[in-house]
């Protein structure tokens, strides 16, 4: 796809794009998240178990957006319909990556899609059609962050 003259690449998550995605992830929630987020709730946010997002990664349906050799943004969907990521490289938002990754994961979907917004994620859900079911607060290493039980029907 070409937009903004950025031409970008979406394909199947691989084994060894592990660390940039989870760079890209650490980033973009330090630098776009950061608006909506204490710094307590981004280092608790942050503070992942890496073996579980590989094995994640590896068991759902998970692609990457490329732009020259470099993951610029990914997500994934499980067997069960939940969009589990979605993120986009701070120095690429607005070239319509999201939209075409969130798209691609909303196609393996039958009947209701759900996710977990973020604050600073909820108004793209809500332009894709998402409702917003309740407003939840999750525990991460014994901080609170409020995220969103988002649905989408099919």
């Amino acid at each position: 796809m070409k937009m903004n003259k950025k031409t970008y690449l979406i394909r199947e998550y691989r084994n060894s794009d592990v660390d940039a995605v989870i760079a890209l992830f650490k980033d973009t929630v330090y630098t776009i998240n950061s608006k909506d987020y204490s710094f307590k709730q981004i280092e608790a946010w942050t503070n992942i178990d890496v073996n579980k997002w590989v094995e994640t990664l590896e068991k759902n349906y998970s692609l990457v957006a490329i732009i020259d050799e470099n993951i610029v943004g990914f997500g994934d969907i499980d067997d069960n319909n939940h969009l589990d990521r979605l993120y986009v490289h701070k120095d690429y938002l607005g070239l319509g990556i999201a939209t075409s990754l969130c798209g691609k994961l909303e196609a393996r979907a039958s009947k209701e899609i759900s996710t977990f917004a973020s604050i600073s994620a909820k108004g793209f859900f809500e332009n894709r059609g998402y409702s917003t079911i309740k407003a939840q607060e999750v525990c991460r290493h014994g901080i609170y962050l409020t995220n969103y039980v988002m649905l989408k029907k099919l």
